[in-house]
């Protein structure tokens, strides 16, 4: 349980870190975001498939295929599902749409946190395994990427022109998502192993969706998109390294 909770702070840690590197460098370019942003999105590709839906495929026995398939789409229906959601609540919380920039960016941390969720289970389900090396594997893919996260959801605030202390704040909020997340898919997985294959390929269906709908979509969109192909493949060759080593 002890190494539960340090990942599940180390975890959530890293978005805070990477908020603080924000607040230390003000300022990253174009080129460098994508190459980052890529590079922990091969790490994610790599530990999803590894650490999640391998396992799910194995774990599933005879129709671990139908179950592994099925987790995978409900997991990303489920993730896109709550982004379709999030312009509602915004306009609940009164947010009105004529301060396009200042909504873009709470639309943007928003969808931060709704998918720092997921990911955040994705980490706790490795560890209810019991399979230790494939929990720390996801653990790290999720970390890295947090990093990056963090920093970027800082500058995109303090350039809204939001106060540094409240945009520290809540950039630290979507890491404790993530810490939570962690102890939901733990005591879900540890509870019932009987859905065991279901969760791991639902949580791994989760990660893809977030790597293909935003990390992927997000690098080629503005200068360097050749390079961060590039930094993708890095990450995912450094997560099967790895993974080979542990």
């Amino acid at each position: 349980m002890k190494i539960v909770i340090l990942t599940a702070l180390g975890v959530g840690g890293a978005t805070i870190f990477g908020a603080v590197l924000g607040l230390i460098f003000k300022k990253i370019t174009e080129r460098r975001t994508n190459a980052v942003l890529a590079f922990a999105a091969g790490v994610m590709m790599a530990a999803a498939m590894i650490g999640l839906i391998f396992p799910a495929l194995e774990y599933g026995g005879k129709y671990g295929v139908i179950t592994a398939t099925l987790g995978i789409f409900l997991g990303a229906l489920s993730v896109n599902l709550l982004d379709m959601l999030l312009p509602c609540i915004m306009r609940l919380g009164g947010h009105k749409n004529d301060d396009e920039g200042l909504r873009g960016v709470f639309l943007f941390v928003g969808a931060i946190a709704i998918h720092n969720l997921p990911e955040g289970i994705a980490a706790g389900v490795g560890f209810g395994t019991g399979e230790i090396g494939d929990a720390i594997l996801i653990a790290t893919a999720v970390a890295l990427q947090n990093i990056p996260e963090g920093m970027i959801v800082f500058l995109a605030m303090l350039g809204a022109g939001i106060s540094r202390g409240r945009t520290f704040f809540i950039a630290a909020m979507t890491g404790v998502v993530e810490i939570i997340g962690t102890f939901i898919g733990y005591f879900a997985v540890s509870i019932s192993s009987a859905v065991l294959p279901f969760a791991l390929a639902f949580a791994g269906g989760t990660m893809l969706y977030v790597i293909s709908d935003e990390l992927i979509p997000d690098t080629h969109s503005r200068e360097g998109g050749h390079l961060a192909t590039y930094f993708l493949l890095i990450g995912f060759t450094f997560m099967l390294i790895f993974d080979a080593i542990i």
